[in-house]
């Protein structure tokens, strides 16, 4: 989101420092007011209830990885080399999104914000084209298709020159990667009332995988250099090939751990709640009679309570 005195022609000095003390600005604001927001629900309902401790370190946790991958000698690697740029690229996709995700920030800043902009988020959320994408089902294909377009569109030559030479647009790609990965992995991290069923958050992750997997292994098969010289390190084509690998590698591992938990986690949610639909009947093992039905049912009712 900072300026980038980048490979060739720069912002001044002072366009740059205004920069990075704006991003500086803004993350401090949200996290005051995802604290506040917090303080707020804790003196109501409890400590670590509705946002759980662990819930509230994972959002500091992003927001500060944001920092340090806008800011600091991740920023002043970038300035040098098309690798350096992927690796601040890939941190907030694959780090700072999810956990900005699991940090829960919507009903705290909600009750950071001024009475007035409270009520004007509630009749938003009314309306109608709001309540249709705030199905999860309908939310996750938006947001997964929202994920491919930015990585997609600012790796290409195009946006990615202008980026380099321009700090506003360069801060404008920062911030549409964060706020993509922040809401693709919201339906999978995020409060339980907006998980999509777990096929479905499968299918997400897997289904924005593999366009980025597509473009890391474009980027890294490529024969040539796709950007020009000035944006690339000393040797362009194995810069731009370095950026592929580490586009498509940590994208994959990522991902593919994340949906295999997902996964695992719904057979295992099915062999609690309905184990008679995924363990097959031993063979001779006598019907199990309606007290011992009952019984099951109760424990399930119990288990339910419990998760």
């Amino acid at each position: 989101m900072s300026g980038y005195g980048a490979h060739g022609p720069g912002p001044s000095d002072v366009a740059d420092g205004l920069l990075t003390m704006l991003v500086v600005a803004v993350l401090c604001l949200i996290a005051a007011g995802y604290g506040r927001g917090v303080q707020e629900l804790w003196a109501r309902r409890g400590r670590g209830r509705i946002v759980s401790g662990w819930r509230v370190a994972a959002f500091a946790g992003g927001l500060l990885v944001v920092l340090a991958a806008d800011q600091g000698p991740l920023h002043r690697l970038a300035e040098s080399s098309f690798a350096g740029h992927m690796t601040q690229h890939m941190l907030f996709v694959l780090v700072a999104g999810p956990l900005l995700a699991a940090g829960t920030a919507g009903l705290p800043l909600t009750l950071a914000a001024p009475r007035s902009l409270r009520r004007l988020l509630a009749r938003c959320r009314a309306a109608g084209p709001l309540r249709w994408l705030r199905r999860p089902a309908r939310y996750a294909l938006l947001a997964g298709a929202g994920q491919t377009a930015a990585l997609w569109l600012w790796h290409l030559p195009g946006p990615y020159v202008a980026a380099v030479d321009h700090p506003v647009v360069h801060a404008a790609e920062h911030l549409s990667l964060v706020t993509a990965a922040w809401l693709l992995w919201v339906p999978v991290l995020g409060a339980a009332r907006h998980h999509t069923p777990a096929p479905v958050s499968v299918l997400l992750l897997v289904g924005t995988m593999l366009p980025a997997s597509a473009l890391g292994a474009a980027l890294t098969f490529a024969p040539e250099p796709v950007y020009p010289a000035r944006v690339l390190g000393p040797e362009p084509l194995a810069d731009q090939q370095l950026a592929g690998l580490l586009m498509w590698a940590p994208m994959d591992l990522v991902v593919l751990v994340a949906a295999l938990s997902v996964f695992l986690g719904w057979l295992l949610r099915l062999e609690r709640e309905r184990p008679d639909r995924l363990v097959a009947a031993r063979p001779g093992r006598p019907a199990a009679t309606g007290a011992a039905n009952a019984r099951d049912g109760a424990l399930t009712s119990s288990q339910l309570k419990e998760y």
